[in-house]
């Protein structure tokens, strides 16, 4: 009953801020005119867009298939790509991408994979995933300061906000891990202070799930430690692929037959939306996404501003929904299967 309403519950919430979406960016807008510039768009210019997306999920099958073989569990290239496709269908339509990694361990659990091996898998995968975007936004906000006050005057508190998230999350994720026991204690201490404040009751088996998480840190502890190629190869390929879905914005600047702004600034602001929405509680960023793009692309799309939104987020976040929700279904239909 309670994964029942779960599902309800995301469901609509992912309809309403879809439908808010929508209406925010379109209304007043000529559709007409927006639909007719991207009629008239250059699709040669898409199509590389498209494959980027395609490499932005199998980069991360890459990785699982990759660290999966260190553990000496041999799993077929394709099962890994299933798990990804898996994992970036339901972090796109849950919000804070919470229901991704627990389908992929679903999954994983299916193709014999044990759990505490796939949890520690995915905890690195999103400790990596993380830590690129705290490098890339750090760089930017320490060397990028005429690029921050050119193209970001207006959006900085967000960025910031975003940046500091993150870090956060990195620097919190990093003493769980390296440090278990401080972590334990901390939280064991948080949680009596939420049942003295009658905010939470009071519960055994909440104690027993926070040991239980504290054993899979360790693991991942035991883990980065034994494995530090293994960590700076999977660090390089996260890279590359954030790298490749950032591309895509340039592709589409392109389609619509704009020039002047170069590759790198139009790959970097679109970073600087990453950076500052990954730690928001909505599905894919959406709505403070597209916000997001129509104030800090101005002077790069121009009067092609709302066409270029829509075919770079079409491309970026439905386009990658849509790929990984077709492969989901795939992986419903396959793994675990007898042949």
């Amino acid at each position: 009953m309670k994964k029942n309403k779960k599902i309800i519950f995301n469901t609509v919430f992912l309809l309403l801020v879809f439908v808010l979406t929508i209406y925010g960016v379109f209304h007043g807008e000529d559709l007409g005119d927006v639909i007719e510039v991207i009629e008239n768009a250059d699709k040669r210019w898409l199509l590389p867009g498209i494959a980027l997306v395609a490499f932005f999920i199998w980069g991360e099958s890459v990785i699982i298939w990759y660290m999966m073989r260190s553990y000496g569990i041999h799993l077929k290239k394709t099962s890994c790509f299933l798990f990804s496709s898996v994992g970036f269908f339901f972090s796109c339509i849950t919000p804070s991408a919470s229901g991704g990694q627990p389908m992929q361990i679903y999954y994983m659990k299916k193709e014999k994979v044990s759990i505490p091996v796939a949890t520690v898998i995915l905890m690195i995968v999103t400790i990596t995933y993380k830590f690129v975007l705290v490098v890339i936004g750090v760089g930017i906000a320490v060397l990028g300061r005429g690029f921050l006050h050119q193209y970001l005057e207006g959006i900085l508190p967000v960025f910031y906000l975003g940046l500091g998230l993150n870090i956060f999350c990195v620097t919190f994720m990093t003493v769980l891990v390296f440090h278990p026991d401080l972590a334990r204690n901390f939280l064991v201490k948080g949680l009596k202070i939420l049942e003295r404040l009658h905010l939470l009751r009071k519960r055994e088996s909440r104690l027993k799930k926070l040991e239980d998480s504290m054993d899979t840190y360790r693991e991942t502890a035991a883990y980065l430690k034994g494995h530090p190629r293994v960590i700076f190869n999977v660090i390089l390929i996260t890279f590359a692929q954030r790298m490749a879905l950032f591309a895509v914005t340039w592709f589409v600047y392109r389609a619509l037959s704009l020039s002047g702004t170069g590759f790198w600034t139009i790959l970097f602001l679109q970073a600087v939306i990453s950076v500052s929405v990954d730690m928001l509680p909505l599905p894919g960023g959406m709505g403070i996404s597209e916000t997001l793009f129509l104030n800090i692309f101005v002077p790069v799309f121009g009067s092609c501003l709302l066409p270029g939104m829509v075919l770079s987020r079409g491309l970026g976040y439905y386009g990658e929904l849509l790929i990984s929700a077709f492969f989901t279904v795939v992986a419903q239909l396959t793994i675990g299967q007898k042949t």
